[in-house]
């Protein structure tokens, strides 16, 4: 039984894919063959990504906010029209706010909920269709912080959390024919990490100590390339039989 994967024949569409894990993941999908659509939140971004991964028609753009369902369905049409069909799709945009609740106004709730959770519904929606057609998979991008509690950033954790529960409910209702899993890294070196290490620890290298000493069992920030490999593990037909999972990915971050 040959266990390499080979995704020559597929289109995937991944949203937030210009930068940190979303790009670690277009470039997997890339160099196991696939056609990418990579969707960025504006046009400038993601045909400045598109121009550095040097893909020729395999990498192909689907720029858009996904805050809106209506911004959605045009990630969606735009990735298809683009594909010529969709078989995976993953759903990794999201933004971060450290506020505390005290601090949180409507607009930061909205704008973290609205990418990080609403963006995945509607994604999900809208892909839907075009992925049971093909006996397609969806693969949500969520985090360990929406399995354990944050001290701030109440509105990241629940939109996090409600990712999960969306993998669980899409799983049982997209069934039988399109699966539906979920990443949720732990620690990753990306913007994101680097700007919660300065708020939380005044610097990336001291945040990056106490991440890395003090919170993962390898002693270590992970890389946006270890999310990649298990997210395209589960977009492949190595998983065929897996729909639901909650697959953490953290460095032994909440192993205890």
């Amino acid at each position: 039984m040959s266990v390499a994967i080979d995704l020559s024949s597929k289109k995937v569409l991944v949203t937030g894919g210009t930068r940190g894990i979303g790009r670690a993941i277009v470039d997997i999908f890339l160099a196991a063959g696939a056609r990418v659509a990579v969707n960025g939140s504006s046009e400038a971004t993601t045909l400045k990504a598109i121009e550095e991964l040097d893909a020729g028609d395999r990498v192909v753009a689907a720029a858009g906010s996904v805050a809106s369902e209506q911004g959605c369905r045009s990630v969606v049409d735009g990735a298809v029209a683009a594909l010529g069909g969709l078989d995976i799709v993953i759903n990794n945009a999201g933004v971060y706010e450290g506020f505390s609740t005290t601090d949180t106004d409507e607009d930061i709730w909205d704008r973290v909920v609205d990418t990080n959770l609403k963006g995945c519904f509607f994604v999900s929606k809208h892909a839907y269709p075009h992925l049971e057609r093909t006996g397609g998979n969806i693969v949500n991008i969520a985090s360990v912080n929406g399995l354990v509690g944050l001290r701030s950033g109440a509105p990241y954790g629940a939109s996090k959390s409600g990712i999960i529960s969306l993998t669980r409910n899409h799983a049982i209702e997209f069934a039988p024919n399109v699966r539906v899993n979920c990443v949720c890294p732990g620690g990753i070196d990306t913007d994101m990490l680097r700007y919660l290490a300065e708020v939380k620890w005044g610097s990336v290298e001291a945040g990056y100590e106490v991440l890395g000493q003090g919170a993962a069992a390898l002693k270590r920030v992970g890389k946006p390339e270890e999310i990649a490999g298990p997210v395209l593990y589960l977009a492949s037909d190595l998983a065929s039989y897996v729909t639901g999972a909650i697959h953490v990915v953290d460095g032994g971050e909440i192993v205890d």
